[in-house]
């Protein structure tokens, strides 16, 4: 069965960082693509940033690159966001989610096209 666990969300001031991981069972992560999607309240889920499975690019919204960093944690079965100089606008529910396939080849995948597999999420708030 496959499952998504987000982790890490929480708590943050302007200009600090936190690390999300999406942890993954029923499969092995590192051969799919995983998506990162946020949500702000009333507004549609947008990709964040995209790993493919094996090598290849990775993806990144415009609002975020340079500042956010997606990884593997292969041991953990696991990608990882690390969030970097975050801003009051990054305040969002972060979601992660895969649909079993190779590479990113929706990015940005508008409202979550395509994913067939969405965890629970994990709420960011950046504030002071």
């Amino acid at each position: 069965q496959v499952q998504l666990v987000e982790s890490g969300g929480g708590l943050m001031q302007p200009g600090g960082s936190l690390r999300l991981t999406c942890a993954g069972s029923g499969f092995t992560l590192e051969d799919y693509a995983i998506v990162w999607f946020r949500q702000f309240p009333g507004k549609e889920r947008e990709g964040v940033s995209c790993i493919p499975g094996g090598d290849g690019n990775t993806f990144y919204a415009d609002s975020v690159r340079g500042r956010f960093t997606i990884s593997r944690d292969i041991a953990k079965n696991a990608v990882l966001l690390q969030m970097d100089s975050l801003k009051p606008e990054d305040t969002a529910t972060y979601y992660c989610a895969t649909s079993l396939t190779d590479y990113c080849s929706g990015w940005p995948y508008p409202q979550g096209y395509d994913m067939d597999y969405w965890g629970e999420g994990t709420l960011v708030t950046v504030s002071s």
